[in-house]
């Protein structure tokens, strides 16, 4: 599958579209998913073109790893989950709906329960405080 341009990660890196940052550096971007699982739930994406973990430059992918890791640690610093669930689908056939490689991070509590993805957007106040707060503990690393 080719890179489709207009998909919207990449009109996020492109300042097409909104997001709610929590962090960004030159290899990646890291915001909250407006469609979340649950509360915290951040997606740390690649700024090369790439639709899935085969496509990216191992660069990109181990820089990507280690802000998944650090995007992490902040969201269960800030959430205090009983668990941290890290998620990163590939192709269709995996349940891949944005063709632009991006990593889940998304705190869970009380067993396997949690928000439907992709169903329903999250109170755009709530996901400007969620940034907030995650920011500043990205900061205190």
């Amino acid at each position: 599958m080719s890179y489709d341009s207009n998909n919207i990660f990449a009109k996020i890196l492109r300042g097409e579209a909104p997001a709610h940052v929590v962090y960004e550096d030159e290899l990646c971007l890291c915001f909250l998913d407006v469609m979340p699982q649950s509360d915290g739930h951040t997606l740390i994406i690649p700024k090369e073109p790439a639709t899935d973990i085969f496509s990216v430059s191992d660069e990109g992918l181990q820089h990507l790893m280690l802000q998944t890791r650090r995007v992490a640690r902040a969201v269960d610093s800030v959430f205090q989950p009983e668990g941290v669930m890290i998620m990163q689908l590939n192709r269709a056939g995996s349940g891949q709906s944005v063709f632009h490689l991006h990593f889940h991070v998304i705190p869970r509590w009380g067993g396997l329960q949690q928000r439907f993805h992709a169903r329903d957007f999250a109170d755009p106040k709530t996901l400007a405080d969620h940034a907030v707060r995650l920011r500043e503990a990205l900061t205190r690393e």
